[in-house]
């Protein structure tokens, strides 16, 4: 209905051109050519032609129409400051009322050449065309991103602050046109307050861009799990913590001799998840452009079959390459409890928080890396059943063997393999066959977890794949949501039924991706929650500007801010050798130098400029 209302004012707001056209001697009719018709009126008011390209670009567009009705109220004669207000956030309305007023006559612009009011001239007109040129660049061409997660570490990690290149492989429209200035999905200082409003939702749209996705592309796109979010647990899938609280419900009622199903258990969460929002905050649903930007790495891409075999990624039958800087959970086990926070931070190592539980090593209450000591529970890396690490918690004694569980790159893994008071260094790898209800699909059938998944067909535009009741888990969520708007998707007398008619199998629409983290073991990523549709696909990150630790990942060197300013990189809060870096595959490089010539260069000829104007001056007077 929004866009409906919309339309209808741009129309009405073509009439009123017409009307004021005829006013200013202008033929009526070239009131009714979209853009054409700004670019008469750009004319009419003595302003830069390029005006009547901002109206082309979506949401921008909407700002550009205030500035419009601004100087229109003031051609014509209209200068009060309710005529100006009403112009500037009324446009549409504001053109029909001026051009049936018998008071309005079209007077031009001249008299404010010299702009009377310095608060308009020095204020207001360089912010709002600041505003909309920003927002042309970072809604089209660049945007700011910082790396929230340490998924991606250590190519790129927390703390990194880059711009992302939307050009990659295109950018899109803005589907949510009516949004505060620079915010995402909610309103700065707030943590609930959306930033948009959906009057307007516009199709599915992208320009072209430079290129496609590949595999081992880094790519910033659009959390696909983020379309429902619990507002006070906004970094956590929502669909997840449902699945959670699901498996505790039928897991309490088993203790219980209590047989409950899953829809019937799923039913009761989801009224006590959605009614307690003391607890879990409103739940809301997000368009695809205002979900919560991630980063990963494309793994796998259309029609590409996917598969992992013990940690190790293959494609089509074809073993990959693992990343550079990719990192593993490992055990350490060692003499003696040596292992301190100053020795993590020394070997760059973040603590996996989320796998961590042990007696001691505590950090701010935050339970660390140290689980106990080594037993016949773990062998070459493989954890077997019934492995608890909380059953540690009371036997650990100074004298007994530490077991540590450390996160790290197979060079850092290296590294502490070399001290002598380490007895070995086994990577984690999860058994094949092991079921893990928090990796997808989420489905007991399908036994896979985070080192072994697949084998997965990724969908490709135009490819058909047969549908039925074993795998549509895997499909379900494309075909009653990604790929074609909201259809209903269920099982029923042993047949697939979309939209209440029986399937067999289904074309896909769009293309798909499998994204992951080079932290393999620390990372939520399409392990979790599935495919990445293309239109989720933002672009690609290619330059960090700065570059910052934050105390929770480096708890000694991420402390002092002042006093980082003349520490290095190793020894400080910030990474001084991460400023001013391209990014190539997740590898950085360096243009400090460049940079600091170009800066120095324009500083240098700005200043020689400057100089000469005042000897022409000089020389005259």
């Amino acid at each position: 209905m929004g866009n409906y209302i919309f339309l209808g004012l741009v129309l009405a707001s073509f009439f009123g051109l017409s009307k004021l056209f005829t006013k200013a001697g202008i033929e009526s009719w070239k009131a009714w050519v979209p853009f054409y018709n700004f670019f008469i009126l750009s004319k009419l008011l003595n302003k830069p032609w390029w005006w009547c390209l901002i109206m082309a670009v979506p949401g921008v567009n909407i700002l550009m129409y205030g500035v419009y009705g601004f100087n229109v109220a003031r051609a014509f004669n209209k200068p009060s400051n309710a005529d100006l207000l009403f112009a500037s956030f009324l446009p549409y309305i504001f053109f029909v009322k001026i051009g049936f007023d018998p008071t309005a006559k079209f007077v031009g612009l001249d008299k404010f050449k010299i702009e009377p009011s310095k608060i308009i001239k020095n204020w207001i007109d360089p912010i709002v065309f600041a505003v909309i040129a920003a927002s042309i660049i970072r809604g089209y061409f660049i945007e700011a991103f910082t790396i929230p997660t340490s998924s991606l570490e250590k190519s790129l990690m927390v703390g990194d602050f880059l711009f992302v290149n939307k050009f990659a492989y295109g950018p899109k429209i803005p589907q949510t046109p009516l949004s505060f200035p620079f915010a995402h999905h909610t309103l700065p200082l707030s943590e609930s307050k959306k930033s948009y409003l959906e009057w307007i939702k516009l199709p599915y749209f992208r320009l072209p861009g430079f290129g496609s996705v590949k595999n081992n592309d880094i790519v910033v796109f659009n959390y696909p799990d983020g379309d429902s979010v619990a507002l006070k647990h906004q970094n956590q899938s929502y669909y997840q913590i449902m699945r959670d609280i699901v498996k505790e419900d039928i897991d309490g009622a088993a203790k219980q001799n209590v047989k409950v199903s899953y829809d019937e258990s799923y039913a009761r969460v989801w009224k006590f998840v959605h009614e307690n929002e003391e607890k879990f905050g409103a739940i809301v649903a997000r368009p695809i452009d205002k979900r919560e930007h991630y980063v990963k790495r494309c793994v796998g891409i259309a029609g590409d079959n996917f598969e992992i075999r013990n940690g190790e990624i293959f494609i089509n039958g074809q073993k990959q390459a693992m990343p550079k800087k990719a990192q593993h959970n490992y055990f350490v086990k060692t003499k003696s409890r040596f292992i301190n926070d100053k020795y993590l931070d020394d070997l760059d190592i973040y603590v996996p928080e989320a796998y961590s539980a042990g007696p001691a090593g505590l950090y701010n209450g935050v339970p660390r890396i140290l689980i106990g000591y080594l037993n016949s529970n773990v062998e070459n890396g493989h954890v077997l059943e019934n492995f608890d690490a909380s059953s540690y918690r009371n036997t650990f004694t100074s004298s007994d063997t530490a077991l540590y569980y450390l996160n790290m790159t197979e060079e850092t893994a290296g590294k502490v393999r070399s001290n002598p008071i380490v007895y070995s260094v086994v990577k984690k790898v999860d058994n094949a066959n092991s079921y893990d209800s928090r990796v997808f699909p989420h489905k007991s059938n399908y036994a896979w977890n985070n080192d072994n998944f697949g084998p997965l067909q990724i969908p490709k535009a135009g490819m058909t794949i047969p549908i039925d009741t074993h795998n549509v888990c895997l499909y379900k969520k494309i075909i009653d949501t990604y790929d074609d708007g909201i259809h209903q998707v269920i099982i029923q007398g042993g047949q697939v039924l979309y939209d209440g008619k029986p399937i067999t199998n289904y074309t896909f629409k769009q293309d798909y991706y499998f994204m992951m983290g080079d932290n393999r073991h620390n990372s939520a990523d399409s392990r979790s929650w599935g495919f990445v549709p293309f239109d989720h696909v933002v672009g690609s990150p290619f330059f960090v500007w700065f570059s910052m630790k934050y105390s929770e990942n480096n708890p000694v060197s991420g402390k002092e801010v002042l006093g980082s300013i003349f520490k290095n990189s190793k020894e400080g809060k910030f990474r001084w050798d991460r400023f001013l870096c391209y990014v190539d595959d997740g590898e950085l490089h360096s243009i400090k130098i460049p940079f600091i010539v170009a800066v120095l260069a324009i500083w240098g000829l700005s200043k020689w400029n400057s100089r000469r104007k005042l000897k022409t001056k000089t020389g005259k007077v």
